[in-house]
C-alpha cells in the first residue's frame, strides 16, 4: 500500500491513523484487541515508525486506542456506564455489563484525620484513619484510582482485609455492616497526577474525573469517605433522577 503524501495532500501519520481507525469501525480490530506491532504497522503502509507512532499517539488522544506498557497497542472498549446513585457498588456496576471487576490493593497505612477528613467522618482533629489505595478493572482494563479514609477505631486490620477481599463492600461486610448508601457525592474534572495516569495506562496530560463521596450506614453515620480518579475516557457517569 503506497502513501504518497505529495499526491494525496494528507499527512501521512494521518493517513495511517485514519486507516487503523477504519479497520476498528469496520470490525478488523474488535474492542479490546491488540493492534499489530509498530514494525508491522510500518510495512503494510510503508512508512518508518515514528509515523506509525504518531498515528497511534493520535488514536489514542481521541479515546480510540490505548497503550499498555510493556504489551502494546489495544483497542478501547466501549465507556463503561456509571450510575451514580444511593447505592453505587463498582463491582454489581461492572458486571451489570458483562464485564469482569477487578480490585487491587496498592499501599495502605495510617495517618491522623485532617479538619476536612475528620468533619467528613464525624471524628475528631488528628483521630487516627486508615488510608487505603486502590486500583479497579473492568476485563483488567485500569478504570479508576482510589483513595480510601476509614476510622482506625472503628475498622482496625481494614488494610489487611482489603488485601484479602479487594472490595470495599466486603471489607465492611467484614465489620458487619451488610448494606449502606452514599451520603454525598462531588465531581470535578482535573488533569491526571503522573503516578494516577501510569496505574491507569493514561498518556500525560489526559482528563480523568474525580468523585469524592462519602458512604454511611443505615443510621447515617459516615463509614468511608473516598476521592476516586476515573479514565475520563472510558466511563459515562449516569445521575439517578430525583
Amino acid at each position: 500500500m503506497s502513501m504518497q503524501d505529495a499526491v494525496s495532500g494528507v499527512a501521512l501519520w494521518r493517513q495511517v491513523a485514519d486507516g487503523i481507525e477504519r479497520d476498528i469501525a469496520e470490525g478488523r480490530f474488535a474492542a479490546g484487541a491488540r493492534l499489530p506491532g509498530e514494525t508491522e504497522i510500518a510495512e503494510i503502509y510503508r512508512v518508518n515508525r515514528h509515523t506509525v507512532r504518531r498515528a497511534l499517539a493520535a488514536l489514542a488522544e481521541r479515546g480510540l486506542v490505548r497503550a499498555a506498557r510493556g504489551s502494546g497497542t489495544y483497542v478501547e472498549t466501549p465507556r463503561l456506564a456509571y450510575p451514580l446513585s444511593s447505592r453505587t457498588r463498582f463491582s454489581e456496576i461492572v458486571g451489570a455489563e458483562g464485564r469482569e471487576p477487578r480490585g487491587q490493593l496498592i499501599a495502605e497505612s495510617q495517618e491522623p484525620a485532617s479538619r476536612d477528613l475528620a468533619r467528613e467522618l464525624g471524628l475528631k482533629t488528628g483521630a487516627p484513619l486508615v488510608r487505603i489505595e486502590g486500583l479497579r478493572f473492568a476485563d483488567k482494563i485500569p478504570i479508576c484510582v482510589s483513595t480510601s479514609w476509614l476510622s482506625a477505631e472503628r475498622f482496625p486490620d481494614a488494610g489487611r482485609i482489603f488485601a484479602s477481599t479487594r472490595s470495599m463492600t466486603a471489607l465492611l461486610a467484614h465489620y458487619g455492616i451488610r448494606d449502606y448508601r452514599r451520603g454525598a457525592t462531588r465531581i470535578t474534572a482535573a488533569i491526571a497526577e503522573a503516578t494516577d495516569a501510569a496505574r491507569l495506562d493514561l498518556a500525560l496530560g489526559r482528563p480523568v474525573l474525580v468523585v469524592d463521596s462519602t458512604d454511611v450506614d443505615a443510621d447515617g453515620k459516615p463509614l468511608v469517605t473516598k476521592r476516586s480518579r476515573f479514565a475520563a475516557e472510558r466511563v459515562t457517569f449516569e445521575i439517578a433522577g430525583s
